[in-house]
């Protein structure tokens, strides 16, 4: 585990597991999440043989808490001084929700060399905003409603999201998990609330569709059905359509947490398209 630094100053958190000689997997968390949602498919993937990295988002987690900077083009940047620093190359990089966003940013704009595969899970793009271009979209009501929440009362609002739709317990027969629940609070509460709260319009707002379009690896596109966060229909089959090597993958009634969920399914089958 270490930290780089990046041009504005913000120290950005990481973890570095396994053979510096290994091909790395890079993991990008969602909202607002940090490195430690990624503690599953680390330790499955570092028991295959890789190498896995995983880093907080500015804001986010063990990274600074930087009064600027919460919007893609400098997450992405900040990706780039990580892989820089550790000279990543031909890795997999690996987004889920926001982290998917992030990814597509990243990927496009990379080094020769750098990436040889990414994956996008349950990820926010190509645009979850509604608009005449995206009518799909949701309403910019529903990430109004999310700022004042977070705003009034950040500690509850966290609650009601990792005990409702984030993993689908609010669905009828769900099998509810306290740990996972309490793992998400204790993560979003670690990092700032300014974050936390511009990284809504950054998820929401940003238009990845010329990202996507120019992305020339192989990208895998899974989501879940079941997707209270980041709908399917306006996502994952828009995203895939837009990519030159893209492959979607569907799971019938999955949540948008399904990394945690569904970790044997997701872990199986990500493993088989890294080294297919």
């Amino acid at each position: 585990m270490g930290t780089v630094t990046a041009p504005d100053g913000t120290t950005i958190f990481y973890k570095d597991w396994g053979p510096r000689d290994a091909r790395p997997i890079v993991f990008h968390h969602g909202w607002p999440l940090s490195a430690d949602d990624w503690d599953n498919q680390m330790l499955f993937f570092l028991a295959q043989g890789f190498r896995v990295i995983a880093h907080d988002r500015r804001g986010h987690g063990r990274s600074s808490q930087s009064a600027a900077g919460h919007e893609m083009d400098t997450y992405a940047a900040d990706v780039a001084v990580l892989t820089g620093e550790l000279d990543l190359r031909d890795a997999v990089h690996i987004g889920h929700s926001t982290g998917g966003g992030e990814v597509a940013r990243y990927v496009a704009r990379a080094e020769p060399g750098r990436v040889g595969k990414a994956v996008l899970l349950s990820a926010v793009p190509p645009v979850m905003v509604k608009s005449e271009s995206n009518p799909g979209g949701l309403p910019i009501e529903v990430f109004d409603g999310f700022r004042a929440s977070l705003a009034a009362n950040r500690a509850q609002f966290y609650i009601e999201v990792s005990s409702g739709p984030f993993y689908g317990f609010n669905r009828p027969g769900a099998e509810v998990s306290q740990g996972l629940i309490d793992n998400w609070w204790r993560q979003g509460m670690a990092g700032a609330a300014n974050a936390h709260y511009e990284c809504i319009k950054a998820f929401s707002e940003t238009d990845f569709t010329e990202d996507l379009e120019q992305i020339d690896v192989p990208v895998l596109v899974a989501h879940g059905t079941d997707d209270q966060i980041v709908p399917y229909a306006d996502s994952a089959p828009l995203s895939a359509a837009l990519l030159k090597h893209g492959t979607l993958k569907t799971y019938e009634g999955f949540p948008h947490g399904m990394p945690a969920t569904h970790p044997d399914v997701l872990n199986r089958d990500i493993l088989e398209f890294v080294t297919s």
